[in-house]
């Protein structure tokens, strides 16, 4: 839906330019003076109010203040040819988002303006977020609404009702253990246990005995005897975690035990039937590790028997929002802190990073912002120095091609000005001063394109 815009000017010229310069993206309306602008504020919601500061009848400061009482959310652009400091500093304060000296650049004025309604749509996303957290867009313990996620909630529910070896694949942080935690509790196992266990952290030479147990005197240091992971899982579900690490031996024992339904512990000959339900799990390509030689053909085969691939950060960047919501109820809750909300520059900040490590990274940034906050609401401000300052990648092309036209090239823009301010604050070492001279620009300009991007100056500081 277009933005709602309404502007305000007792000069004709000037309304048929915003008229002009806003409406392919925007639903203008104009009024040429403060009382008629009072009268549509009163009667209509808008997204974004642009208007002059002098006018006949009632002034751009009464304006903003009728439009804070009916709509604190909407944002208020102020216009003047008195460009004084004193005007701007007291339209800031009464809630402005920013001001417009005339005669200014037609494209710098529709700027302005696009950022004033992203500014209003982060803030009606945040304030739907938690909204949202309480709908549909879970299983179990995994969040998002993209269909990226909404297809593999569609197949873990699927995996639940049938009892047989699941494949997950994806890189690391994507929340494959969560997944796997998922399948289990909505089966028919759930009754009985989760184990887990993290094949690449089992030193080689224990790896079998953990798994499938070893009886007394089996090897030294085996004091007596004891069950293997596989007999402690029985009747439930056991998760191996980065099955890609296990060794070429024991892949071979862990084939048999998955054909023949049962275990021999390491220094016996009896076997043991167990009744487990395995789920498998690796960030690697498991089809290219066969091809390297370093994966067995037959294992991959009898574990690829339902996979599900769980999609990075980037893939679904649209559920950023939406569980950076999630986590910080979590840990808000958890830490006894009043931090109820994210502010539009985190989820700015947040939407435009990269998340190498997935998930479970934008977690960790997160509890660290509900941990360093000092307001009810968690700003860019708060969140990791490498989170703030790392420049914004472009969505992959499939990303891409669902996006209006106008959206990329706004989102290109919006990465390339925050990778221009991360340069030139780098190049002076965080000297402000010396970064607006070779911008050519003033230094409040260059102080309010830094708020608005959420680059901070003190990030680029030489140690002294």
């Amino acid at each position: 839906m277009r933005a709602r815009v309404l502007v305000v000017d007792d000069k004709e010229n000037m309304l048929k330019l915003f008229a002009k310069i806003l409406g392919e993206g925007c639903q203008v309306t104009t009024a040429a003076d403060g009382g008629r602008a009072l009268s549509l504020i009163a009667e209509q919601e808008f997204d974004v109010v642009v208007t002059d500061v002098k006018m006949p009848g009632a002034d751009g400061f009464a304006v903003l203040q009728a439009v804070k009482q009916r709509s604190p959310d909407t944002e208020v652009v102020m216009m003047t040819g008195y460009a004084t400091v004193k005007d701007a500093v007291a339209a800031i304060k009464g809630g402005a988002y920013d001001y417009l000296q005339k005669p200014f650049d037609p494209d710098a004025a529709a700027l302005v303006v696009d950022r004033a309604c992203e500014r209003k749509r982060l803030k009606e996303q945040a304030a739907s977020l938690r909204k949202e957290l309480q709908g549909v867009y879970s299983f179990h313990s995994l969040v998002g609404k993209s269909a990226a996620m909404r297809e593999v909630f569609r197949l873990l529910e699927q995996a639940a009702r049938l009892d047989i070896t699941v494949l997950l694949a994806g890189a690391t942080g994507t929340g494959k253990e969560l997944a796997a935690r998922a399948i289990h509790y909505q089966s028919a196992r759930a009754a009985q246990r989760f184990v887990a266990v993290n094949c690449g952290a089992l030193p080689g030479e224990l790896v079998e005995s953990e798994l499938f147990g070893h009886v007394r005197g089996a090897f030294t240091g085996a004091q007596q005897a004891k069950a293997g992971l596989f007999e402690e899982a029985s009747g439930g579900t056991l998760l191996l975690d980065e099955i890609g690490e296990l060794p070429a031996t024991v892949q071979v024992k862990l084939n048999r035990a998955l054909q023949e339904k049962e275990v021999r512990r390491v220094g016996d000959n009896e076997p043991i039937r167990v009744d487990v339900r395995i789920i498998a799990a690796t960030h690697r390509d498991l089809k290219a590790e066969v091809l390297a030689g370093r994966f067995r053909e037959d294992l991959f085969y009898r574990l690829n028997v339902f996979p599900v691939r769980l999609p990075t950060l980037v893939e679904r960047r649209e559920d950023i929002p939406l569980l950076a919501a999630h986590f910080l109820d979590k840990h808000a809750k958890g830490m006894g802190r009043a931090v109820t909300r994210l502010a539009p520059d985190a989820l700015r900040v947040l939407t435009g990073y990269s998340w190498p490590g997935n998930v479970r990274e934008l977690e960790n940034a997160i509890e660290r912002a509900v941990a360093v906050a000092t307001e009810p609401e968690v700003s860019a401000r708060d969140l990791p120095a490498e989170v703030i300052s790392a420049p914004a990648g472009a969505p992959p092309a499939e990303t891409l091609a669902k996006m209006r036209y106008r959206d990329v090239v706004e989102q290109a823009r919006e990465r390339v000005s925050r990778a221009y301010l991360i340069a030139l604050l780098r190049e002076f070492e965080g000297n402000v001063t010396r970064a607006a001279e070779r911008a050519g620009v003033e230094r409040e300009s260059l102080h309010r394109l830094l708020k608005r991007y959420a680059v901070r100056a003190d990030d680029f500081k030489a140690e002294r």
